[in-house]
């Protein structure tokens, strides 16, 4: 009898990156860890055999850190969620909204939460994640002090949950993605497709502009461009990005090309299908 495969997250149990393991590999034993370097290692060791790590958020902006240990990691992505999320103000029974004082989560989620906590006069206090702190928040046992995370996180700890659904924005919403230590592209043509890759420009007049252009001049979407600097270097600039499409397919092969010309870095991070949440998006316009 073979053992269950393993997913890892960073965050303890109850975090949303633990709600997104479940939806997405309901079969898979999800397995936290403290830090993402720890999460990435167990990937890397073979310790675990995916990764689910999120990236950015429509509220909050980018995870920073995954920018900064993606590109050396040698791991591959292989897909992509998009996951909803709806934060609840917690605490242990017998407290009510009169009677906390504080409000502990993640400095993400603390900033998704900025209206609440201004309203009920709450001091915002950081914690590592979302769910460690609705632990902390069970084992201090105080009326006066509250969490922001997740029902599952309620469930876990025990915790009653005191203002439902709580988040500034309707729309905010967590982008994941599923790392592996092998790659496996997707298959061209079948269906809508996401390539990520990292690249750096040559150090010449214009040589980011003439880059870009390939991707223009083909007709390639290219929907997300972050830099960043390596090693502390103001001037040594890497940057990640989004396109839609597939290597194989003609445009975004001229346009690779053309990127590949103008840098003295080019990698594919991975070629994985769009995320239903990723189409239904660009259907609105």
């Amino acid at each position: 009898m073979t053992s269950r495969r393993t997913v890892v997250f960073q965050g303890e149990p109850g975090a949303n990156s633990h709600i997104a393991c479940r939806e997405v590999y309901p079969d898979f034993e999800p397995v936290p860890c403290d830090t993402f370097e720890d999460a990435f290692a167990a990937i890397q060791n073979g310790e675990a055999d995916l990764g689910m790590i999120p990236i950015e958020n429509s509220v909050a902006g980018r995870v920073a850190d995954i920018h900064h240990l993606m590109p050396t990691s040698g791991l591959n992505i292989i897909g992509e969620f998009f996951l909803p999320l709806s934060h609840q103000l917690m605490a242990v029974k017998g407290a009510s909204l009169a009677t906390i004082k504080t409000a502990q989560s993640h400095v993400m989620a603390l900033g998704q939460c900025r209206n609440i906590i201004r309203k009920l006069g709450l001091k915002a206090v950081v914690g590592a994640d979302t769910a460690g702190s609705a632990r902390q928040i069970a084992e201090a046992g105080d009326i006066t002090q509250s969490a922001i995370a997740s029902r599952l996180a309620a469930e876990i700890y025990g915790l009653d949950i005191v203002a439902e659904n709580i988040e500034d924005e309707a729309h905010n919403t967590t982008r994941f993605i599923i790392l592996s230590r092998e790659a496996d592209w997707a298959p061209a043509n079948n269906g809508p497709t996401v390539t990520t890759f990292v690249f750096r420009v040559r150090n010449v007049p214009a040589a980011l502009y003439k880059a870009m252009g390939g991707f223009a001049t083909n007709g390639v979407n290219m929907t997300k461009l972050e830099s960043y600097q390596l090693d502390g270097e103001f001037f040594a600039t890497q940057f990640y990005a989004d396109v839609e499409g597939h290597p194989d397919d003609r445009p975004l092969k001229l346009a690779l090309e053309e990127l590949a010309f103008f840098s003295k870095e080019l990698r594919i991070l991975g070629v994985y299908p769009a995320h239903s949440y990723r189409i239904a998006l660009a259907a609105k316009g």
